[in-house]
Formats: C-alpha cells, structure tokens, sequence
C-alpha cells in the first residue's frame, strides 16, 4: 500500500452532497485505476440537533435562508445526479434531518472491523433511500446487522456509548483544521478539496497527484 494514494474523508451521513461526492470519486478512482486508501472522518452537520429531529425543508430553509422553491428545484437536481450515479435519492416533504453523533460512534465500531465503508454506504441509503429514522440506535443496529455486522454488539455499543470519547476528539481534530463543511476530502494529507467536485473535476486531480509522484 505504500505507493497508494491516501484519501481522507470528512462527512456526514446526513449530507446528501457527501454520497454524491464520494460517488463521484469512486468513478473517477475506477476510471483512473488508481489505487488507494480510503479512511472516514465523523462531522455532525446538526450537533445541536434535538433528538426528536426537525423536517428537512424547514431545516434547510431555516439554516441556509433558501426558498421552498429553491430547496425543490435542489431536490430535483440531487435526484438527477444520484440517478447517475446508481443512488435513488427519495426526498418526501416528511423527511427529517437528525443527530449523528450515535452513527459516527457507529461508523468507528465499524472502522475498527475493516467494515466502515459498507456501513456508511448503507447508513447513506437508510436515511436518503428509505427514510428511516437514524437518530433511533435500534434502526443504526439494524441497518449494521444487514451488512453483517453483528446486530446486538452494535446495539451495546451504542447503549454505552463506549466511543463517545473517541469521536469527539476526531472531530474536533478536524473542526481545529478548518474544515466547516462537507464533503471535506484530503489527498495524500496535504490537498484538500471540498464540495461534490464531479466526476470529470476528481479525474484530472487524481491525474495531477500521479504525475506528482512521478
């Protein structure tokens, strides 16, 4: 692995531009068969997110000061792009915006099992795709146990809450580097890019970091 590109990544499973990222640069891994190392960092988008949540357009709406028509016509784009992407996104005018800190405690358990990226994925489909409610830990549980992760340790460690300590200090590890949005991607520790590039955008930077190491 030593002469594999490292690829951080900061995000939130609450942030539908971090699945659109991290699909784009898949392909453009794929495409550019460039091989790599990928590793994921927590950040909480709503850590002051009470824990019954608050509908996702009003959340937007207040947050960003965007219209309702603007948050529709987002919507839409989002839609087409993940539709490209292999990922149906299935916004509905219920859809709440939650808490993440129990999936990020979720999402370091998984780390520690080499199964971080097939959990991820699939937290990103449970909220976007089918809606389910991540703020419950007996949903986070589910949705682990159905990547074959064992269902009742990840229940227990969300129950005790045994990484608490561990994500915070990841995440105010990244927080104190500046990063205050997402997706949040460094390559090689020292190239940060932010935003959902596209596919086109994160080709020709993973064909410059080549020819750097040339």
């Amino acid at each position: 692995m030593n002469n594999s590109l490292r690829i951080d990544i900061v995000s939130d499973v609450m942030c539908p531009w971090c699945v659109i990222g991290y699909r784009q640069l898949a392909r453009a891994l794929e495409d550019t068969g460039t091989a790599h190392e990928l590793h994921w960092h927590p950040f909480e988008l709503n850590p002051q997110m009470p824990p019954e949540g608050q509908n996702l357009r009003e959340h937007i709406i207040e947050k960003y000061g965007t219209t309702p028509e603007q948050s529709e016509q987002s919507r839409r784009q989002m839609t087409t792009i993940g539709e490209q992407l292999g990922f149906p996104f299935r916004f509905s005018d219920d859809m709440r915006m939650h808490n993440t800190f129990n999936a990020h405690q979720l999402l370091h358990w998984a780390r520690e099992q080499g199964r971080v990226l097939d959990l991820k994925q699939a937290l990103f489909a449970a909220h976007f795709t089918d809606r389910r409610d991540l703020s419950d830990i007996a949903v986070l549980a589910d949705v682990a146990g159905e990547v074959g992760l064992d269902r009742a340790q990840a229940l227990a460690v969300l129950q005790d809450q045994r990484h608490a300590d561990e994500v915070r200090t990841h995440e105010t590890f990244w927080l104190k580097q500046g990063i205050q949005g997402v997706p949040a991607v460094i390559f090689d520790s020292q190239h940060l890019v932010t935003g959902a590039q596209g596919v086109e955008n994160y080709t020709s930077i993973l064909t410059q970091l080549a020819k750097m190491k040339d």
